[in-house]
């Protein structure tokens, strides 16, 4: 299957994109896929070169970004590593091959970040210790790098630098089931969340930091049903108040969310009374001034003066997603471990915690607010979901009603 020598392969291992230095031989200066007609659109010389033209175009998109150079840089260390061949030398049959790949990453030292601890670390990509994994993907997230690589692959395409695009023969269409929503908590499992969060050690000034920080983050996932990226990559400044037409004052929060869209989530007065909670810990204001800055959750121990940052003034960075992540799956490990405490009968339910993740509560808030009956049109509209896109002029809710049933029946009760 190699089209090198050994002598080749040894010149090349998993590295971050940034850093990797790829052998004359397996550039793809001359790979077997390479256009020979037509006008090049790229100026790109070989295979990094024409990955990095491509993803620079997904460079003011962060989350875009850096999902789409995962799957590009996995693809083409395991061509350049596993086959020793140029990522624009690969057929239709490698692509099923690297399909396939995915779902177990093997050799696991090579592929896998501390795959001899059961993998599931990550490093900093500078890191020696950084692997393009963190373990098996699941079906979905084969589903979805294949995905990903057909764009790839489609605009190299069409940028004239590919004469073909080998994954274009995989492509097609499964008979679509009918949605069903199952990565979400029944509402007592939820509470088990709660009432682990309310137990958090509060005796340090560290625990208690990272205790107000765990309880606003879950209500901002939850009652705000943000999504982590959204958490990252908003500020306290973007929530502001105005009057509705009976004369209420109404709190809401402009969201910059996926694809660039925008939207507006009601800020409940449990919503508000929570911000205003974890502010007053941080030594703040209870309420955001306009066009402040500082990030929606805070690093602890990052901290400035309370004025300026109240001010629009310099404010500590945001927690990134991986960070948020992690505080988010230590809550659900958390309760899960008090969960299995109480017995046998309990593992199901524990172990149900353990699969969670921050996404998981979009989803539970979503689930809730229908269970108690809020409007599914105001349910689209406050998570942000596109799927009546071409119905919603006809599904429109006014602003206020989306409001108010939001605020009388999706609640956090902490």
């Amino acid at each position: 299957m190699s089209t090198t020598s050994s002598a080749d392969l040894v010149l090349v291992h998993p590295a971050p994109l940034e850093s990797l230095v790829i052998p004359a031989a397996l550039d793809g200066h001359a790979g077997s896929n390479r256009a020979t007609s037509g006008i090049a659109l790229i100026a790109a010389a070989n295979d990094l070169e024409a990955i990095r033209a491509w993803l620079a175009r997904f460079a003011d998109k962060r989350t875009t970004f850096d999902s789409y150079r995962k799957e590009a840089e996995r693809l083409l260390l395991w061509s350049l590593v596993q086959l020793g061949k140029p990522l624009s030398s690969l057929n239709h049959e490698d692509c099923l091959h690297y399909q396939r790949f995915l779902a177990d990453p093997q050799p696991a030292t090579t592929w896998v970040a501390n795959a001899g601890a059961g993998g599931g670390r990550k490093h900093a990509r500078g890191d020696v210790r950084w692997r393009p994994f963190h373990g098996p993907l699941s079906p979905a997230s084969v589903r979805q790098a294949m995905v990903i690589l057909n764009v790839l692959f489609s605009w190299l395409v069409q940028a004239g630098y590919l004469a073909g695009n080998p994954l274009a023969l995989s492509r097609q269409r499964t008979p679509k089931s009918a949605p069903r929503i199952t990565r979400y908590l029944e509402p007592g499992l939820w509470q088990e969340v709660k009432d682990f969060i309310a137990s958090m050690p509060q005796q340090t000034a560290r625990d208690r930091a990272h205790y107000h920080r765990v309880r606003w983050l879950f209500t901002l996932l939850y009652l705000g049903g943000l999504r982590i990226a959204e958490v990252g990559g908003n500020a306290m400044g973007q929530f502001f108040v105005r009057r509705d037409a009976d004369g209420t004052m109404r709190w809401w929060l402009t969201v910059h969310g996926k694809g660039d869209r925008e939207r507006l989530v009601p800020a409940t007065r449990e919503l508000m009374t929570e911000l205003s909670r974890y502010r007053q810990h941080l030594g703040m204001t209870a309420l955001p001034s306009p066009n402040e800055t500082t990030p929606l959750v805070l690093p602890i121990g990052s901290t400035t003066e309370p004025v300026r940052r109240t001010t629009g003034g310099p404010s500590p960075g945001p927690l990134t997603r991986a960070a948020l992540h992690t505080i988010v799956k230590d809550v659900f490990a958390g309760a899960a471990g008090r969960l299995r405490e109480r017995g046998e009968a309990f593992a199901a339910r524990a172990d149900l915690l353990e699969k969670a993740s921050a996404h998981w509560l979009r989803h539970t808030a979503g689930s809730h607010m229908a269970d108690q009956q809020v409007d599914l049109r105001l349910v689209r509209d406050n998570l942000g979901h596109a799927s009546l896109t071409t119905t919603s002029l006809y599904l429109h809710v006014d602003d206020d009603r989306r409001h108010h049933e939001t605020d009388e029946k999706h609640r956090i009760d902490w």
